[in-house]
């Protein structure tokens, strides 16, 4: 869902991040038979608070029932038309490296509401090779898809120098929803939404959490010590 429709719904920007992580454990509960399920059993797969839970899911209009908590299947699809994902969402990739092939050949985006209408390279000797059943297209074909496939949401998945080039040729051609796995800032308009996926920075706040960890057990012993 874009931030302009989470807008006009009244969510908010953060409230709306939440709402796959909902959805995926709503997912798997519906996976494993479970039909209702509470507020705190919901929050901790999550792993968020029930307060924040019950807060984010107010904003649907969704209350869940007292003593039984929320319907499985209902919440499921009352979330997934606030994302929007009651329809196939048309998505071409850019950027045939080792990260756009293994993006290209992932199941889940069918699954999940998204379908991978293109590949595309601006390499002319990737052009026309096949990845993941898909010909690789050319960067002059975004036009095109856009006009007939609809397309919605552009991946960028270039190295940093390229990056930029690569969204102002999206938004040219029309596209307002940009995946940026680059790791650099995109210089778009203002009615342009950029999701940013930077695998660098997620490491680097684990290894932070991870060195916080170690600090706390090497404390631990030298109080044992003491």
């Amino acid at each position: 869902m874009s931030a302009d429709v989470a807008a006009r719904r009244g969510i908010p920007d953060a409230s709306v991040a939440r709402l796959p992580v909902y959805l995926q454990a709503l997912t798997s509960l519906a996976e494993r038979g479970i039909t209702n399920v509470s507020s705190e059993e919901l929050a901790a797969a999550a792993g968020v608070s029930s307060a924040k839970l019950r807060k984010d899911l107010s904003h649907l209009g969704s209350y869940g029932v007292r003593g039984v908590g929320y319907e499985v299947d209902r919440l499921a699809f009352e979330i997934s038309t606030a994302l929007g994902l009651t329809q196939d969402w048309p998505v071409a990739i850019i950027g045939m490296g080792n990260l756009g092939r293994a993006l290209a050949a992932y199941s889940g985006f069918a699954t999940r509401g998204f379908n991978v209408v293109a590949v595309l390279d601006h390499d002319e000797s990737i052009v026309g090779t096949v990845v993941a059943d898909h010909a690789v297209r050319p960067m002059s074909d975004l036009d095109t898809l856009v006009r007939e496939d609809k397309l919605a949401i552009g991946v960028i998945a270039t190295p940093a120098d390229s990056a930029q080039d690569v969204a102002d040729r999206l938004v040219a051609a029309g596209v307002r929803s940009i995946l940026n796995f680059a790791p650099c800032v995109l210089d778009v308009p203002d009615d342009v939404v950029v999701r940013k996926v930077d695998m660098s920075t997620e490491l680097q706040i684990l290894a932070f959490h991870e060195q916080r960890r170690s600090g706390e057990l090497d404390l631990t012993d030298e109080e044992v010590a003491l």
